[in-house]
């Protein structure tokens, strides 16, 4: 195995990160690539591995080197930042595996929180394991994790979606086929359509229990709990709120199973009455189902071609 360079062969001093005025040397590291998740709001929150790691490596690759160097101003890490994110990693993803193929140390953080979490550092970790590159995971702070634990939901198991699509007619077809999935959920939300998110996600999921987390581990932190249907028509009127989102949606309840026949006989009642799509929906919603799939039950019972 190569040897990672000495801190006198590379030139660049000393490398240390500093805790309470106190400088602390960084241990030498193996060469390979270090995974390493960082603070989502509280700078305290840092672990010390991932101090010792951000400053021991040749190279740090950042989602976003300017919220990236508030951290380790606040450490005094002098290691050297390379951009790595969405729209240069065609081009830094090569240059980063080169790095690797010389025997040097890389660290890989996002904007905040677990870097792969929502962010493109997947191909990245896909392709060095590919080549062979040991990969370490630090693990830590996920925004995902702490409004899970602060929901007040179940958390035996759970499905994490990440971000919605941006539009309604999208947004909704995959909260449909969710809806049946025995955990809770939790999303990423942007601020400006977290109103229209939680209009949706009651829809298509009723009055499941809820959360609202923004702002997790920062001085305005806050949760906000209720059904589904509460949380959005109370969004619906509130300022779009700031800083970061995550909606933790808790799982369906438990039903019994429901015989074809049982829907088929729902469904030619409700039709008598109600239109087709009208019809899936109160059926769907009667047996806890994807309104999608009785929506196509009703079609064909009902003798309209799709």
């Amino acid at each position: 195995m190569i040897k990672n360079p000495t801190s006198e062969s590379a030139g660049k001093g000393p490398r240390t990160y500093v805790i309470h005025g106190e400088p602390i040397p960084a241990p030498a590291l193996a060469p390979g690539l270090y995974v390493v998740a960082t603070p989502i709001g509280n700078l305290g929150d840092v672990t010390l591995r991932a101090l010792a790691i951000l400053a021991g490596v040749d190279r740090i690759l950042a989602e976003d080197t300017r919220i990236s160097r508030t951290l380790l101003d606040r450490y005094q890490i002098k290691t050297p930042l390379s951009p790595y994110h969405e729209h240069n990693a065609a081009e830094a993803r090569p240059r980063a595996l080169r790095s690797l193929a010389q025997g040097q140390t890389l660290a890989l953080i996002s904007d905040a929180g677990t870097p792969l979490i929502s962010d493109p550092g997947y191909k990245l970790v896909n392709e060095a394991v590919a080549a062979g590159f040991p990969v370490t995971a630090a693990p830590g702070p996920s925004a995902a994790l702490a409004a899970l634990c602060t929901a007040g939901l179940p958390t035996d198991r759970f499905f994490f979606e990440g971000f919605l699509p941006p539009r309604s007619a999208a947004r909704r077809e995959r909260i449909n086929i969710l809806a049946g999935v025995p955990a809770t959920l939790v999303f990423y939300e942007a601020p400006g359509r977290l109103a229209e998110t939680l209009a949706d996600l009651a829809l298509e999921l009723g009055a499941r229990p809820a959360a609202v987390a923004r702002e997790l581990t920062k001085l305005h932190e806050e949760v906000r709990r209720g059904a589904l249907d509460a949380l959005a028509a109370e969004f619906a009127v509130a300022e779009p709120p700031r800083g970061e989102i995550v909606i933790v949606v808790g799982p369906p309840e438990a039903r019994p199973v429901i015989s074809e026949e049982a829907i088929e006989t729902d469904l030619l009642a409700a039709l008598r009455t109600l239109s087709v799509k009208d019809a899936a929906a109160a059926v769907a919603a009667k047996h806890g189902l994807p309104r999608r799939q009785i929506y196509a039950r009703a079609l064909a019972l009902a003798g309209v071609a799709r």
